[in-house]
């Protein structure tokens, strides 16, 4: 899914008013059957519990902002401000590769520090949009954040987005988990690296400018995403649209991150490819209509099943293939050793054949 294109719908009416609405006309039901005094008293009870269940909940979040903050700390790369999320206890810091971009030397405001902190990158890997950096001495009050289980992640989950959006440092939104497992396309316009990532949390908690490479945190003060992308209203391409923010999910944060502090690079990705340099091509109407192949890789996946240069691929899968970006996506949800029908076309004709496909 391309962020630039997401549509924005208001729901007609909240569940909650709905349930509210039940429960009163189930307790106006009680009383007339001659429960008055029981119906007064449920109703008392209900009314006392609501503040009670507010209060644990704002207990809850303050808990929360208390473990975890202390873990986000504001990034200066440049003229550009950013976020991060303290990894370990050496000092190695995640963050975005769109926050760090072409920097090799940072400036790092922790939650507790008056000073900024001196920091390098160690690296950083634009394919997933994820980084590391190193703070060159760990003071006191900064501690490591615990990254939690990306696949125990719900739809309805309560978060809190923690970072520095529009350069407010330690600042905190709460939002729920929207969706999971989304697709999309990070534009370049901005500083982004054009990354198709998959797997992504969306979430409605706020997420602006500054907030990239702070933490997604749930209830249990485990991060379970690194808060990258807002999506962009259509109508209005220099606006985001409301409550719609992306996370990379923290398994593939932790598979990134592992291999940077332990080969200072990544070298088993987990991306999906199929081997091939390709570019849009148009048809006569000048509308994209296929990825053509460039250039094969010698051992990659294509070239095993048999395409080459020239051939132009028009589905993955039951995706339809019209650019190189659809074709980036229908390959994010899928790993390496997964197998999957590619058609293209050659001197006009239609093929298929079955890949298995290797790794990026």
């Amino acid at each position: 899914m391309d962020a630039s294109r997401t549509r924005v719908f208001r729901a007609a009416a909240p569940a909650t008013a709905l349930a509210c609405s039940a429960l009163l006309i189930a307790g106006c039901s009680a009383a007339g059957s001659g429960g008055g005094a029981r119906g007064a008293a449920e109703g008392g009870a209900v009314r006392a519990a609501a503040p009670r269940a507010a209060d644990d909940l704002q207990s809850d979040y303050q808990r929360v902002i208390k473990d975890v903050l202390p873990s986000v700390v504001q990034i200066q790369a440049g003229d550009s401000l950013g976020s991060g999320v303290v990894y370990d206890g050496e000092g190695h810091v995640v963050t975005n590769a769109h926050v760090v971009g072409d920097g090799r030397s940072f400036r790092v405001t922790t939650a507790h520090s008056e000073e900024p902190l001196d920091a390098t990158l160690v690296s950083s890997y634009p394919q997933q949009d994820l980084a590391v950096i190193k703070l060159d001495k760990v003071p006191r009050g900064v501690k490591a954040a615990s990254f939690g289980d990306s696949s125990k992640v719900e739809v309805g989950q309560i978060v809190l987005a923690m970072g520095s959006p529009l350069g407010l440092s330690s600042s905190v939104t709460q939002g729920i988990v929207s969706a999971t497992g989304r697709t999309v396309t990070e534009g370049r316009s901005g500083g982004g690296t054009g990354a198709t990532i998959g797997n992504m949390v969306q979430t409605s908690a706020a997420i602006n400018p500054g907030n990239s490479g702070g933490a997604l945190v749930g209830l249990d003060s485990r991060v379970i995403g690194i808060p990258t992308l807002a999506a962009t209203d259509p109508g209005l391409p220099d606006s985001a649209a409301p409550g719609i923010g992306f996370a990379i999910p923290a398994s593939m944060v932790r598979t990134v991150a592992d291999q940077i502090i332990a080969k200072g690079r990544v070298t088993d990705s987990g991306r999906a490819a199929l081997g091939i340099t390709v570019r849009t091509v148009v048809n006569d109407s000048y509308r994209p209509a296929g990825a053509a192949v460039v250039e094969v890789s010698d051992d990659g996946a294509a070239k095993k099943a048999g395409l080459r240069p020239g051939d132009v691929i028009t589905g993955v899968g039951d995706a339809r293939i019209t650019t190189v970006t659809s074709l980036a996506e229908a390959l994010a949800p899928l790993e390496p050793g997964d197998r999957t029908k590619v058609t293209y076309t050659r001197g006009g004709d239609e093929h298929s054949a079955e890949v298995t496909l290797g790794e990026q």
